[in-house]
């Protein structure tokens, strides 16, 4: 298999996409190009397939908060553990080890604010290691993970206007 990055690349951008046809697009046979999936998955290099929805169009209530977390990691513990305890809640979409100000950044949903702001005081802000905690609300998302939510083109008339 000469293309294993072309293959990911290509999953990534459409999960949906078959053996059929990442075999033609990476001009490798369907065999191969399934057994490269199944190494993939096995080695948990392909960690997950997942839709991408717009929330907003459905009846479903959905508030996302990005959380800044500054915490004091024992040396035994470090990073790795107070992470793995923060994810563990259901509400934690991702956890992010990061540089500068604060340490982790903590992305959450919930149905609104307050229900957020329980997480917040009830479940992450008492865990041991975490020393402060800033909770800042996502008010529309325009794209994420490389999906426009609002691909609205303009009309040239509209723009000179």
């Amino acid at each position: 298999m000469n293309h294993p990055e072309r293959i990911l690349a290509l999953l990534s951008e459409d999960a949906r996409l078959t053996p059929a046809q990442l075999a033609d697009m990476v001009d490798s046979t369907e065999e191969e190009v399934a057994a490269a999936i199944r190494a993939f998955e096995k080695d948990k290099t392909i960690l997950a397939y997942k839709a991408m929805i717009d929330w907003e169009k459905t009846d479903k209530e959905l508030i996302t908060a990005l959380i800044e977390v500054k915490i004091s990691p024992e040396k035994a513990m470090g990073f790795d553990q107070i992470a793995r305890d923060i994810y563990s809640h259901r509400q934690v979409e991702s956890v992010y080890l990061m540089s500068g100000a604060f340490d982790l950044t903590v992305i959450i949903n919930g149905r609104s604010m307050s229900d957020i702001a329980r997480f917040v005081f009830d479940q992450l802000a008492p865990m041991e290691h975490v020393q402060s905690t800033s909770t800042h609300f996502i008010l529309k998302k325009y794209k994420e993970q490389g999906v426009n939510y609002d691909p609205q083109q303009f009309d040239e008339r509209e723009v000179l206007i």
